[in-house]
């Protein structure tokens, strides 16, 4: 099976993630390790172009984006086919829940609709809101309580 886009995130994540939630390694040196884990450079580039959009994104929506913290989000055709209702369903659980908020949300679509694959299952999406949450600062307390979700959803998974 080849190697996706998530699998390179989800990757990095578990493996170059330090406890301070950053990876603190340089990019030629993870492009290396990558590489030696198996993953092909073209995966590895949309895995880096990925990361640097969501940065990206970040700088910019944070310095340009006034969001009402009433909003509703109505999916396109496009992502309601990526999004299947129970995806659709946690995103809006998660903005209720003030896990997410309008930003993040938006945040997470766009990095969702950046992954390769056609559908989005749950657990895919749970570690991209993940990876979101991780990036932004100010949002360490949504950050560890989806982290526990995550992990709960692992460790069940496992057993």
């Amino acid at each position: 099976m080849k190697a996706t886009v998530f699998d390179v995130l989800m990757y990095l994540f578990n493996n170059y993630l330090d406890d301070e939630y950053e990876i603190n390694t340089d990019q030629e040196f993870l492009r290396n390790a990558l590489t030696q884990a198996g993953f092909d450079d073209g995966q590895v580039n949309k895995a880096f172009d990925w990361l640097e959009s969501l940065s990206e994104q970040y700088r910019t929506d944070h310095e340009d984006y006034a969001v009402s913290n009433i909003s509703h989000r109505i999916f396109n055709d496009q992502e309601m086919d990526k999004l299947g209702s129970e995806c659709r369903g946690l995103i809006t659980y998660l903005e209720q829940a003030s896990i997410l908020d309008p930003r993040d949300r938006e945040l997470v679509i766009d990095r969702v609709m950046a992954l390769e694959s056609d559908e989005i299952d749950l657990f895919q999406l749970r570690w991209v809101v993940l990876m979101v949450l991780l990036n932004q600062p100010g949002k360490e307390a949504a950050f560890s309580w989806m982290e526990g979700v995550v992990m709960d959803q692992m460790n069940t998974a496992y057993h």
